[in-house]
Parts: structure tokens; C-alpha cells; sequence
């Protein structure tokens, strides 16, 4: 008998309740966090850590049917993520910062899908999958990008065009995982006998899904506006906007629409139609709500890991993180040339924005969630899916502040 077995028995004898298994996971989340500072790696690896030894994997004292229950965690989080997003998409900001930005953001959101769409399906020869890795793609992790920025106290050009990349890219590859996920949808129901939609189907689809999700999005921010209006406390303008991310998201879900979209949309319109004292104030509390959702969500993501699945997912992982990184870094230098940023931009930029973490392993999760009731194809490609894109963040969050680093120094601003 194993040590892992024998603790799997002590557990079960113990019968731990629900709250329990939260609180002691949320207990042993917190310092296996904490202590990543000493190995100078992001807290949120070691939340991971703790989900992938609680998961099916190895204890499995988050199953299968337990995780399933806690998904309303995974969506609460998702929606603040995507308010948090949008509440840095202030049109005035890129419009000042010009077309240069404009074009980086496009060519390395549009080169890293194709670049790794074109190298996942060279090795896998599964088109819905690649087209799946290709969306998840440009999505990037902007904590980890700021979180240098701020230690180093850097300043400069470099600096400014990361802080709205890092930002604007992730709204963009979320509208481009709107449309590929909803095809990818077709794709599979057609091969299962389904539905065989038409061409004008399968683009129609995703873009009632975005126009629906603008809308939800839109209303409920205008609405927002006119509550806010008559607030004046920090906290009970963080109050209010907490229970606009969870009917927006309820919404959503009812509607089959994505969580991260509409609340994304509900944080641009907040920021554009409000006085930035208000929106000042929401970025200030989310500050201090976001650690617990952050901790609680890498610990559910790090439970769906498959360990057992990693050496068979090798070379496809490998693959995603070499073809990830190269359409970035070959996007954001295109984009900078055809813009006519200025030099240092164009060389460093494309590092600076390698992280990744959870908005594409919640884009990865939904994958998992909503093509497990396609049949067994949908089931493979979800468990590839949020199996290796959870594996590449890993990787992402570990390299990539080192990267942002070394282009901050190249560069003179620290």
C-alpha cells in the first residue's frame, strides 16, 4: 500500500465535510503561496500545487462530483477577472497612445492564434483542437507583467505600452475565443451527427452570442451608472458592483453566454460612461477582494489537472508554449514596425507579455465544461485542452516575469 493510499484511507475514515475540505485547502493554499516568495515564484503556483495533491490525481479529495459544486466559484472569480479587464479598457488611453499600439495589439493577438492553430494541428491533424489552442492563445496574465513593473519601480515608453498591451490584448482574444468556440461547437456536433450547420451558421452563431453578450454587458453597466451615481463609500460602490459581476454572470450562464465576455463589456462601458473617482474606487476594494477568489480559483484549476496525462501531452505542450511564444514575440515586433514605434519597443515588447494564467485557463475550464456534453471527442478535447494550457501556464507564469524583467532592463527603464 502506498503513502498516497494510506492517506486517501485516513481521509476517507475522517469523513471531511464540504467546509472543511474549502477551509483546510484555502489554510494550506494561503502559506504554500506564501512561502513561493522564497523561491522568488508567483503565489499562485503554489495554489496549483495544492489543487493538483487535493484532485483526482493524487488525494481526490476534490472529485470529480465535488468540483462540479463548487463551479459557481469558478464563475464568480471569472467575472471579476473579466470587470477587472475591462475596467482597464479606457478608449482615451489607447487612442492617445496611437495606432502603433492599436496594430501590436492585433498582430500579436492574430499571429499567436495562427502560429499555434498552424502548429497544433501539424502535429495533432484535429482542427477543432487546434483552432481551440489558437483562441486560448493571446489570452495573457497582466499581474504578472504589472507585478515587475511595480517591484522595479520601471518608467518609460516600454513600460506605458505594456501596461495597455497587456490589458487591450486580453479583451481581443477573448471576443476571438467568442467566435472559435462557438464554431469549434458546430464543428463537433456536425462530426457527431448533430447538426451540420452551414457556413452562415456557424458565423451567425458566435456573433449572436457577442452581440448578446454586448448587450447584457452594456445594460448592465448603464445601469450601474445611474446606482452608482448616488453612493458615495468606496465599499458600498465595491458592494454594488459585486452584485452586478454575480447577476451578470447568473445571467450569462442562463443565456449560455460567456461569463468573462459580458462582464468584460459591463467593465468598459462602467469605466467610459463614470468619472474615474467611481471606477478608482472599484479597482481600490477589488485590490482586496481579488487574493481569496485568485486563491480559491488555481486551487480548482490545478485539481483538473491530470498529472497521469502529462508525459502523453508532452510534445503537444511543448509545441503550444514554442509556438505561443514566437507569434507574440514575431506579433508584437510586426506590429511595432508597421506602426513605427520607436526601437526599443519594437525588440522588447514581444517578451514583455509572455505570462499567462487565468483568463486562459478559465478560457480552458469553459472548454472543458461546455464540450463535455458532445459526446467522447468533446470529452478528449477538453481534458487535452485545460490538461496542457494549465501545464503551459506553469511554465508561462515562471519564464515569463523573467522575460518582462530582462526587456525592462534591455530597454533602460529599470
Amino acid at each position: 500500500m502506498t503513502a498516497v493510499s494510506v492517506l486517501q484511507t485516513f481521509i476517507h475514515n475522517l469523513r471531511p465535510t464540504s467546509l472543511m475540505i474549502i477551509g483546510l485547502l484555502t489554510v494550506a493554499g494561503f502559506y504554500t503561496g506564501r512561502s513561493m516568495k522564497y523561491v522568488k515564484l508567483p503565489s499562485l503556483i503554489g495554489f496549483m500545487v495544492i489543487g493538483v495533491i487535493s484532485g483526482p490525481s493524487l488525494l481526490n479529495l476534490l472529485d470529480e462530483t465535488f468540483m462540479d459544486k463548487l463551479s459557481f466559484i469558478m464563475d464568480i472569480a471569472l467575472g471579476f477577472v473579466a470587470l477587472s479587464i475591462g475596467l482597464e479598457l479606457k478608449f482615451s488611453t489607447l487612442k492617445k497612445q496611437g495606432k502603433a499600439l492599436l496594430l501590436i495589439i492585433l498582430f500579436e493577438s492574430f499571429l499567436a492564434f495562427g502560429v499555434v492553430t498552424c502548429g497544433v494541428f501539424a502535429l495533432t491533424k484535429n482542427l477543432t483542437l487546434a483552432l481551440l489552442f489558437g483562441a486560448i492563445a493571446p489570452a495573457s496574465a497582466p499581474a504578472g507583467t504589472v507585478a515587475v513593473i511595480k517591484e522595479y519601480k520601471a518608467r518609460g515608453s516600454l513600460t506605458n505600452a505594456l501596461y495597455s498591451v497587456v490589458g487591450f490584448d486580453d479583451g481581443l482574444g477573448i471576443i476571438i475565443f467568442g467566435f472559435v468556440s462557438a464554431a469549434a461547437k458546430s464543428m463537433i456536433m456536425r462530426e457527431n451527427g448533430v447538426a451540420v450547420p452551414g457556413i452562415l451558421e456557424m458565423i451567425g452563431i458566435p456573433m449572436i452570442e457577442i452581440a448578446s453578450a454586448f448587450l447584457v454587458g452594456a445594460a448592465a453597466a448603464f445601469l450601474f451608472g445611474l446606482l452608482v451615481r448616488k453612493i458615495s463609500s468606496p465599499r458600498d460602490v465595491f458592494i454594488l458592483a459585486f452584485a452586478f459581476v454575480l447577476v451578470v454572470a447568473g445571467l450569462s450562464l442562463r443565456l449560455h453566454l460567456s461569463v468573462i465576455l459580458t462582464n468584460m463589456i459591463m467593465g468598459i462601458v462602467i469605466v467610459n460612461i463614470n468619472p474615474d473617482i467611481i471606477t478608482r474606487k472599484i479597482r481600490d476594494e477589488l485590490t482586496g477582494a481579488m487574493p481569496l477568489l485568485f486563491l480559491l480559483f488555481f486551487i480548482l484549476a490545478g485539481a483538473h489537472l491530470r498529472v497521469s496525462m502529462l508525459p502523453s501531452l508532452g510534445i503537444l505542450g511543448i509545441v503550444y508554449i514554442i509556438s505561443r511564444s514566437g507569434g507574440l514575440v514575431a506579433g508584437a515586433w510586426l506590429g511595432a514596425v508597421a506602426g513605427k514605434a520607436e526601437k526599443k519597443i519594437r525588440k522588447y515588447l514581444g517578451i514583455g507579455i509572455l505570462s499567462q494564467a487565468g483568463v486562459a485557463i478559465g478560457l480552458a475550464l469553459k472548454v472543458k465544461q461546455e464540450f463535455t456534453a458532445l459526446g467522447p471527442g468533446g470529452v478528449e478535447i477538453g481534458v487535452a485542452i485545460i490538461t496542457t494550457v494549465t501545464a503551459a501556464s506553469l511554465v508561462f507564469e515562471i519564464i515569463g516575469p523573467i522575460f518582462t524583467k530582462i526587456g525592462l532592463k534591455r530597454a533602460g527603464e529599470i
